[in-house]
């Protein structure tokens, strides 16, 4: 019982995590749209996800030149961090497409608030049966 307690906390502490971060890159873009070559970011979710439960194919950036930047540190769980194809591609090279990335950052919003009302619940379930209530 402890194992599957303890194995559902650690998926919605993964999840979150990566929410989190997701929460970062969304408010990023949308913090640069007005900045000309600007590059809108993302993250595959469930895929990031799936890697950080469970074995599969390892994420993380590749470094296919000499010249490529290192990979930040804040990147949890080691989630690839994705450039967005822009629908409209703007004149000064920014791919920021506002209207997407509102939707983004909302629609992610109100997943981090369910997994962290999941996790709460889970602990006040588990603060009733410890008083034996």
């Amino acid at each position: 019982m402890i194992g599957r307690i303890d194995d559902e906390i650690g998926f919605m502490s993964k999840a979150l995590n990566l929410h989190a971060h997701r929460q970062q890159l969304l408010a990023g873009n949308i913090a640069n749209a007005d900045t000309p070559n600007y590059k809108a970011v993302d993250i595959d979710f469930s895929k990031a996800l799936r890697a950080a439960v469970g074995p599969g194919e390892p994420v993380g950036l590749n470094r296919t030149a000499p010249g490529h930047l290192q990979a930040r540190e804040s990147n949890p769980l080691g989630a690839r961090t994705q450039y967005r194809q822009s629908s409209q591609p703007s004149i000064d090279g920014n791919t920021v497409d506002m209207d997407v990335e509102r939707t983004q950052f909302i629609d992610n919003a109100i997943r981090y608030q369910f997994a962290l009302d999941r996790v709460s619940g889970k602990f006040r379930t588990l603060d009733l049966a410890l008083k034996g209530q």
